[in-house]
């Protein structure tokens, strides 16, 4: 049985660019060292550099650890990554009303941002088995 690719390598080194931030880290589901990532700046620019290396293992990770199914992972993270605080990942999701709140709070004063970036991946997996029926 092959896994989905619910992950893209390709986004992942683009996330990389700003890796010293964790951004790479926490879309592949790696929140605890996306955010010491981002108070250390990737560990002092080492562990942002080795990560250039680690990238393609992180991705099948995610690959195997995540359900795919009709919401986009690489949608989702884009939309949070660069319009979080809009609250457009979360209407993408169907989440309109947790969106709309965002909306006119910024990202529920950025804490909400915070919160989705620590558990976006687990919200999309639910969401696609609940679609998928599992």
């Amino acid at each position: 049985m092959q896994q989905a690719n619910t992950h893209s390598k390709v986004l992942g080194y683009l996330l990389w660019i700003f890796g010293f931030l964790g951004s790479h880290r926490f879309y592949y589901g790696k929140p605890v060292t996306g955010t010491i990532w981002f108070f250390t700046l990737g560990l002092f620019f080492i562990g942002w550099i080795i990560d250039l290396f680690l990238i393609p293992s992180m991705d099948r990770e995610a690959d195997m650890r995540f359900q795919a199914g009709g919401t986009s992972y690489n949608i989702s993270w884009l939309l949070l990554t660069f319009l979080g605080v809009f609250g457009v990942h979360r209407m993408y999701m169907g989440k309109w009303i947790t969106g709309i709140i965002y909306l006119f709070t910024g990202g529920l004063f950025l804490i909400g941002v915070l919160y989705d970036f620590w558990t976006l991946n687990d919200q999309i997996s639910m969401k696609n088995r609940e679609q998928s029926g599992y």
